[in-house]
């Protein structure tokens, strides 16, 4: 008796192998079209005024950096051409017609980021960018870094070789924070930082003036969300030569002591509210256990 011999498969057409290739390219680009879509970026926030001389340079380097995908300029009120310089250079530009200060700017560059976050994709976080910062702006990758891969809600820039913040100021926010939360920070008046969405809503409305990173810090702890401190190699030049000036410490210093009391008067009235709360609720069991029984049948 013959063996029979196994039918061999017929041999595909080069067509059909072309259309299998075709299809599979397709599903890996759809996968990681998908997989992009999910994965968090962040946006660069550029508060300038009358920053010509650098501003290019600081909106290229911000849009080097791993998970930047969008480079906002606020122009507060610039009367030279800041607003032609960084939109040539790759950034979107909204402008007030006066300046408004940097608080207020932070906020229209919010709204604004919030605005342009694509539908089913996660909300932006927020890098605050010194707009002197130039190349050096390239130095502050790490801190998008930390956010993106959610080791804390903000990170804070550490600047200058991460030495340690001095002077009357930064030694009132210090004591602020370590009150709050138990932790010292380095350099709680850093200006850098990243944030997430949520945590930047948890602190709105903005402190005014040099107020505005100690308000925001303390807003953050206080919701309860977690802030870091990450070196990173950028110089904060224009903060140096603005605090150098009898004048301008003074105004530091009183833009940080109004934060702070603002916000132990807002803290504490919020304590005493939920302990208020806490009480009525536990009044309110209580006099639901020992309320009037029902009557029997008897005499």
């Amino acid at each position: 008796m013959g063996v029979a011999k196994p039918q061999s498969e017929p041999a595909k057409a080069p067509g059909a192998t072309r259309r299998s290739a075709a299809r599979s390219g397709r599903t890996a680009a759809a996968r990681r079209a998908a997989q992009a879509a999910s994965q968090p970026t962040a946006a660069v926030l550029i508060v300038a005024h009358n920053q010509a001389r650098r501003i290019a340079a600081t909106v290229r380097a911000s849009r080097a950096i791993p998970g930047i995908d969008l480079v906002l300029v606020v122009d507060d009120g610039s009367a030279d051409n800041t607003q032609h310089l960084a939109r040539k250079a790759g950034a979107v530009v909204v402008r007030h017609s006066h300046p408004r200060g940097r608080s207020v700017s932070i906020e229209t560059g919010a709204a604004v980021i919030g605005m342009r976050d694509e539908p089913g994709k996660p909300p932006r976080a927020v890098l605050f960018m010194e707009p002197g910062l130039g190349n050096a702006a390239i130095g502050a990758a790490p801190l998008v870094e930390a956010v993106l891969e959610s080791v804390a809600d903000m990170a804070v820039g550490l600047a200058d070789g991460g030495s340690r913040e001095t002077g009357v100021s930064a030694g009132a926010a210090r004591k602020a924070i370590a009150a709050l939360s138990g932790w010292s920070p380095i350099q709680p008046l850093s200006r850098v930082r990243c944030i997430t969405r949520e945590a930047l809503e948890a602190a709105l409305p903005l402190s005014h003036g040099a107020g505005l990173e100690i308000g925001l810090t303390l807003d953050v702890i206080n919701a309860g969300l977690t802030v870091t401190e990450v070196e990173c190699e950028m110089r904060h030049r224009s903060s140096k030569r603005a605090t150098g000036r009898p004048l301008a410490r003074a105004g530091q210093y009183r833009d940080v002591v109004m934060a702070i009391g603002s916000r132990r008067i807002r803290f504490s009235l919020r304590s005493t509210q939920h302990a208020v709360e806490d009480t009525f609720h536990i009044a309110s069991r209580t006099g639901r256990s020992h309320g009037p029984k029902a009557q029997g049948s008897g005499e």
